[in-house]
């Protein structure tokens, strides 16, 4: 799995942008490049990725692009512009002709701000938000000539976005509402019904920045130990959100952009890759929960920082674009630590069966949860975060000896930047995952 985590915003909430944005399935990408001409001007270009070499074929319309316009490749090779025009957006798909660039006019969308979501997981349509006057209305682009379809109206400001299931139909948001930031989930089976899906504390801003939907790790952002920290959990587990000290290193910004799929109920082996920011320059970063340590790489020349596609077995493609070379794709095997006994790092769920902590309970099988305000969820159990290997209960720090050997330095956190058809085939009832702050600890 991919997300293409944002290059130049400067905000949490700021709109979803990427150097190269990736589709879902790997086989292309697209962005925003420039001529070589004394105006520098911008245009779309695609790249096919799923062949023996990478190579970028360009997309140029008939007038320059803006630098806000954006690009999303879908999965048989069109692309997905999306241009504001006057007080409106326009969406269109383009492809390649001989010669010249054809476009297909999708319609237009009248709003103060639009902004597309990361690639859905089918590939053949996309999704975009628009918030106003309190409300953010999610819009269905198909990838036909129908035009935009208004989904629903989701009370609050929302941005972000990430899917949770290989189908298309689980997509998680970060709501801004009545002061606080949690993240919610909208069911597209259900014609975007809303439901509570993150919130580690009633008081605290969390936000999720990166799925997988094959082990149902999730990546977030909270500011529940007090401070913006980055955090990991699983979907449908029982154990609480976890703030790892490794992943706030001193002195740098830490992006999450992939995480290696395939590892099926094992989130605890899960590698992850990061963008690491710092004075001295931009790294990669490899961590996985288990390994409890942040290695840091260095980058190749011309990588498109903060985009890259884990294989399943466990290749790193880091896109580059050099004068030299400008459509690449760097190819890096990472090794990593053999997985040891999770269950002595007290990453294994108690329960007397072998499924490992956070090991995501297949969607379909999760316990139901009704549809109701963030602000209403409960937390069971009493424990709602372990920071630092401490648990934090009602306030307190109760020490937890499984992340004691944790060595890394503490410092302060910089702020990092940040489907299917709706109507999809019958397959077998599918029931929401549990809210992470709902997940009870077990008894250890």
């Amino acid at each position: 799995m991919t997300i293409c985590a944002t290059e130049d915003a400067t905000a949490l909430d700021g709109p979803y942008r990427a150097a190269l944005t990736i589709a879902a399935d790997g086989s292309y990408a697209a962005r925003l490049a420039r001529h070589d001409d004394a105006d520098r001007s911008w245009y779309p270009e695609r790249w096919t990725l799923s062949g023996p070499e990478p190579y970028a074929v360009p997309l140029p319309g008939s007038q320059p692009e803006e630098p806000d316009s954006e690009l999303l490749p879908l999965a048989d090779g069109r692309v997905l512009i999306l241009r504001r025009v006057a007080d409106r957006f326009a969406l269109s798909l383009l492809y390649p002709t001989d010669p010249g660039t054809g476009e297909l006019l999708l319609g237009t969308v009248e709003a103060a701000e639009l902004t597309l979501l990361p690639p859905t997981p089918g590939g053949t349509d996309a999704y975009a938000l628009a918030p106003a006057g309190g409300r953010t209305a999610l819009w269905w682009v198909p990838g036909d000539a129908g035009g935009p379809e208004r989904i629903v109206e989701i009370p609050g400001r929302c941005t972000g976005g990430a899917w949770l299931d290989r189908g298309g139909r689980l997509l998680a948001l970060d709501r801004e509402l009545n002061g606080r930031t949690k993240t919610v989930l909208v069911d597209l089976e259900r014609g975007g019904e809303t439901g509570p899906l993150l919130q580690i504390t009633e008081e605290s801003n969390d936000r999720l920045l990166l799925a997988d939907p094959d082990s149902g790790l999730l990546l977030v952002r909270s500011d529940a130990p007090g401070h913006d920290r980055l955090g990991w959990g699983v979907l449908g587990s029982r154990l609480p959100v976890r703030f790892p000290e490794c992943l706030r290193p001193a002195d740098a910004a830490v992006t999450p952009f992939a995480v290696q799929p395939g590892q099926m109920l094992a989130p605890e082996s899960c590698a992850v890759a990061f963008r690491v920011d710092a004075a001295h320059g931009t790294r990669l970063g490899i961590w996985r929960p288990w390994g409890r340590r942040l290695r840091q790489l260095p980058v190749p020349d011309g990588w498109l920082a903060g985009t890259g596609l884990w294989t399943a077995a466990g290749e790193l493609l880091l896109p580059c674009a050099t004068d030299a070379e400008p459509c690449g794709l760097a190819r890096m095997a990472i090794p990593l630590e053999p997985v040891g006994s999770v269950e002595r790092a007290g990453l294994v769920e108690p329960t007397g069966s072998p499924r490992p902590v956070g090991s995501a309970r297949p969607v379909g099988s999760a316990r139901p949860v009704a549809a109701r305000p963030v602000g209403a969820a409960r937390p069971v159990g009493g424990v709602r975060a372990v920071v630092d290997g401490a648990a934090v209960r009602g306030g307190a720090i109760v020490p937890d000896a499984g992340d004691a050997t944790n060595h890394s330095t503490a410092s302060a956190q910089p702020k990092a930047a940040v489907t299917e058809p709706r109507r999809s085939p019958a397959h077998p009832p599918m029931c929401r995952p549990v809210p992470l702050q709902q997940a009870p600890l077990g008894s250890r």
